[in-house]
């Protein structure tokens, strides 16, 4: 199958280059996924709150957060991740608040699965003096950035960002285990740094893995001590090549196996197909931030409908951006 995408993007949610808190606009979003029925829902990050877009509609719809943090069920506090499962139920990784919040289908209050709530500054200059010191136990997180569920074996994946890990949620019985990473951070095999995205192919049993701060995406299989390169570099350098990234932030296969990232310092969406190391750019310019139709600014996240058009949170021109697939 040959695989192109128009390189001319449409605006489907937000106002290109305006932040704001109403219903058309988006501040900072950093996460989306894209339902059966072609509905958007986007982590609204710093309006603190979960929009829904009906296919077709511009208006966004508020599920989740009332746009003022604070510690109560409806509230949320610069959310990022977000999965809904086959019964329309709505996890959100509550970035800042450290816990992941379940939404389920219809209700605005949220309950809090894995995690203990906010920290205080005091614990915070702790947490930067002793790296993972606290809100590193099996069930505590620490800034949680993205979710990605597995309906089959009924697990839930959380990228577990300042404890260099990811930590797996039973949806039966709420245990908890880490199955990637969890040894500090660094560039050993059996280390993650700052990891922002994971990905579960449950075709090879993997985890694949946004190593932001090593610059590279990894595999992971399940049960396994280390992980495997698949594209960038071992000793964590950036670069702007078609075999490196800058800091990325998302990825995600399609169903033949093919790897997309969004390569956020880049400003572009890398395609790297199945087995092979050397990405094509399929949407965005190398290096050129931007905010018409063919440029990105800090792409955070990436979905792919049934159709395989793309969708990009268009991060710091608070939009998403739609790339129809030809």
């Amino acid at each position: 199958m040959v695989l192109r995408w128009n390189p001319v993007g449409m605006t489907i949610a937000g106002i290109s280059g305006i932040r704001g808190n109403t219903s058309k606009h988006l501040r900072l979003p950093w996460d989306l996924v894209v339902d059966w029925s072609y509905n958007l829902y986007v982590t609204d990050r710093d309006n603190h709150r979960v929009q829904k877009f009906l296919r077709g509609s511009t208006d966004g719809i508020t599920i989740a957060g009332n746009g003022t943090p604070s510690m109560s069920p409806e509230t949320l506090k610069y959310p990022t991740g977000i999965y809904i499962d086959i019964n329309n139920d709505i996890y959100v990784a509550d970035r800042d608040y450290h816990r992941t919040q379940l939404y389920t289908n219809g209700s605005s209050f949220g309950l809090t699965i894995v995690g203990n709530g906010m920290l205080n500054t005091t614990e915070i200059c702790i947490l930067h003096s002793v790296l993972g010191s606290f809100g590193s136990a099996i069930d505590q997180l620490y800034y949680p950035y993205s979710l990605q569920g597995d309906s089959n074996t009924g697990m839930l994946y959380i990228t577990d960002h300042t404890n260099y890990r990811i930590t797996c949620y039973q949806f039966t019985n709420g245990s908890m285990s880490i199955v990637a990473g969890g040894n500090g951070p660094g560039l050993n095999t059996t280390q993650l740094w700052n990891p922002h995205a994971v990905f579960f192919d449950a075709v090879s049993n993997n985890l694949f893995i946004a190593n932001a701060q090593a610059n590279n995406i990894v595999r992971w299989t399940l049960g396994a001590n280390e992980w495997t390169l698949v594209v960038g570099y071992m000793n964590g350098s950036s670069g702007n090549t078609s075999t490196t990234f800058n800091y990325q932030s998302d990825v995600m296969l399609d169903p033949m196996g093919n790897v997309y990232v969004s390569d956020r310092r880049n400003h572009r969406i890398q395609c790297f197909m199945n087995g092979e190391s050397n990405g094509r750019t399929i949407a965005g310019v190398v290096e050129n931030m931007g905010n018409d139709s063919t440029l990105l600014n800090g792409p955070s996240s990436i979905a792919l409908d049934g159709q395989l058009n793309l969708y990009v949170v268009d991060q710091n021109n608070h939009r998403i951006q739609k790339f129809l697939r030809y």
